[in-house]
């Protein structure tokens, strides 16, 4: 299974990493940040070396689309849009913080609420979509999530989804605080919801 996160130029380290290194952390699935130039340079002035083009999102089993500062940029940006032609019946997809903004340009929301940061809401909402106030939100294949530190929700779903509840529980357990791990998972797992009912 291969995912792609999708990080643009003004990306939100939280947003693509914590997606990206807790579902590196399970087996039979691999996240690769997939960009569209070489180098992509963050929010915060990190320059980081795209591991795939942009276009790798195509034929992605999961498409995960991050969050940053230039979202609004990317969604004026045509070809950007062009360049992921996603599909929700063969694909996972998942947004995080602003990346709700790109997948309601890309019609893939529909009626579908959405969860988004703070900053981004009255645009996604602007969109004609009803933005939550909760961190995870899916329906069938698609999935939003909404502030920097719900990137772990985001994971665990794509985890559940494609390789199992036990190696996203051994994921979060991995990376959750020594002394509250049990906890940290359940309350993780209890966001995601049972995969059926998605």
């Amino acid at each position: 299974m291969q995912v792609a996160v999708v990080t643009f130029d003004g990306f939100n380290e939280l947003d693509s990493f914590i997606a990206a290194g807790l579902i590196n952390r399970a087996p039979g699935i691999t996240a690769y940040l997939a960009t569209p130039a070489p180098v992509v340079t963050s929010m915060n002035g990190v320059e980081v070396r795209g591991q795939r083009p942009l276009e790798f999102a195509a034929e992605a089993d999961v498409v995960l689309v991050g969050s940053g500062i230039k979202t609004r940029d990317v969604v004026a940006d045509e070809g950007l849009v062009a360049a992921l032609p996603l599909d929700p019946a063969r694909q996972l997809v998942g947004s995080q913080c602003s990346g709700a903004l790109v997948l309601a340009k890309l019609g893939l929301l529909g009626s579908m609420p959405a969860c988004t940061d703070t900053t981004t809401r009255p645009w996604v909402e602007a969109c004609g979509v009803t933005v939550l106030d909760a961190p995870f939100h899916a329906e069938g294949g698609i999935a939003t999530a909404g502030g920097c530190l719900a990137s772990q929700y985001l994971a665990a779903w794509t985890l559940t989804r494609t390789v199992g509840e036990a190696a996203a529980r051994a994921a979060i357990d991995y990376a959750a605080p020594v002394g509250e791990k049990a906890a940290y998972v359940d309350r993780v797992m209890a966001v995601v919801g049972e995969p059926a009912l998605r």
